[in-house]
């Protein structure tokens, strides 16, 4: 085990505190047992070593960080090692990629019965589920879903821009306090465009080509590797999913037509409902539905995003549209914090019940929604507000 606490030396000690993401105040560190979830890129492992970092000394080993890819499982077990670590006084374990352990569950729900004292952390895959493999864990374990930057967090990181958060409500409100404050900052137009193609994922190196061969990788092994492993998929359709991304990637958001779906993609059409379930649950794509309160089971979505605009500008193999570009922009900041549906009529989005929106250039009026209470323009190419016509990069500092 003195091997895993060097590793775990090696890994705080070069890790950076200078920027640390909101979510990690947001999380409950003390959890007896808690799971980071999201998909690969968004920073759960530099999230955990900057907690561990700020909260432990160097050497202290009543912590540990461990990745469950590591070699030492190929001869141990998950409940040896928190034995072991128990036994020399560990009080708090952090278990990264844990999907990737197979039954993590059952030996989870060990540690966590017979080691009533030691705190637990979990980090892992989007599509990381509890329900499925034990009910009763679920139960125990608090979850918590990562997203990548916001528009908010990219001015933060990537340009030294700090801003604070910014409800959504209180922005429809009173937008002005927030767009007087960005305009000092920089030309918000500008800096919009850079982050729909570059600044979701914490790891843009001013590369682009690389950047976009990173997202891609990830889009791969989240396919190959998760799906199958966690959801079962049939390996002889990994091919025809990537297909089925890219004609997502290539389509305006639309009233979903699954029979032309699974026409073009070669798949049936009750597997192309539950494979754009499991797209959406890993964040590779964004279902929205008109009336969320009635959805049944194996109910086709009424539009389909791709998950971020990052990801739709990587995978994408023909120009974007625009408004695609837009809408998905808009569904993803506002999906962390809010609930979001798709409005067949009157608009492009319902919030929380409550908020329309109607998303579009700056030449777009108020035609569609003019009786609509509540409801709102986001418009592109906007630096202030007129009225109720908002510029649109201000869903951006929701979170």
């Amino acid at each position: 085990m003195e091997s895993l606490f060097k590793k775990h030396d090696r890994l705080v000690a070069v890790t950076s505190t200078e920027i640390i993401r909101q979510w990690a105040n947001s999380i409950n560190w003390d959890a007896r047992l808690m799971a980071i979830r999201g998909p690969k890129g968004v920073g759960k492992t530099t999230m955990i070593l900057q907690y561990i970092k700020l909260n432990y000394k160097l050497l202290d080993r009543q912590v540990l960080y461990v990745s469950c890819e590591d070699k030492y499982f190929s001869n141990h077990s998950l409940l040896s090692l928190a034995e072991q670590f128990y036994l020399n006084g560990g009080r708090h374990l952090f278990l990264d990629e844990v999907h990737k352990y197979d039954d993590w569950s059952t030996e989870i729900k060990e540690i966590y019965d017979f080691y009533p004292t030691m705190r637990v952390v979990l980090s892992g895959s989007s599509l990381l589920s509890m329900t499925e493999g034990d009910a009763d864990l679920a139960r125990r374990c608090i979850n918590h879903d990562i997203q990548g930057l916001s528009f908010r967090e990219f001015l933060h990181f990537y340009k030294g821009i700090k801003m604070p958060v910014y409800p959504i409500e209180q922005v429809l409100e009173n937008p002005a306090p927030l767009i007087e404050e960005m305009n000092k900052h920089g030309r918000p137009i500008a800096l919009l465009k850079e982050y729909l193609k570059y600044g979701y994922y914490p790891y843009y190196l001013n590369n682009e080509t690389d950047y976009h061969i990173a997202i891609q990788q990830v889009v791969n092994k989240i396919i190959d590797i998760e799906l199958p492993r966690i959801c079962g998929v049939d390996l002889n359709n990994t091919r025809k999913i990537k297909s089925l991304l890219t004609i997502l990637c290539a389509s305006v958001p639309f009233q979903v037509d699954i029979t032309k779906l699974a026409t073009q993609s070669g798949l049936k059409r009750d597997t192309i409902i539950n494979y754009l379930s499991y797209l959406d649950k890993a964040k590779l794509i964004r279902l929205l539905y008109s009336d969320l309160k009635n959805i049944k089971r194996m109910q086709k979505p009424d539009k389909i995003y791709i998950d971020n605009t990052n990801l739709l500008n990587a995978w994408a193999t023909a120009p974007i549209q625009i408004g695609t570009i837009r809408e998905t922009f808009v569904a993803n900041q506002l999906s962390v914090n809010h609930v979001v549906e798709f409005r067949k009529t009157n608009g492009d989005f319902l919030v929380d019940s409550k908020y329309t929106f109607e998303v579009g250039g700056d030449d777009k009026d108020f035609q569609q929604i003019a009786n609509v209470a509540d409801s709102f323009i986001l418009a592109d190419d906007m630096e202030t507000a007129i009225g109720k016509k908002l510029p649109i990069w201000v869903v951006g500092f929701d979170y």
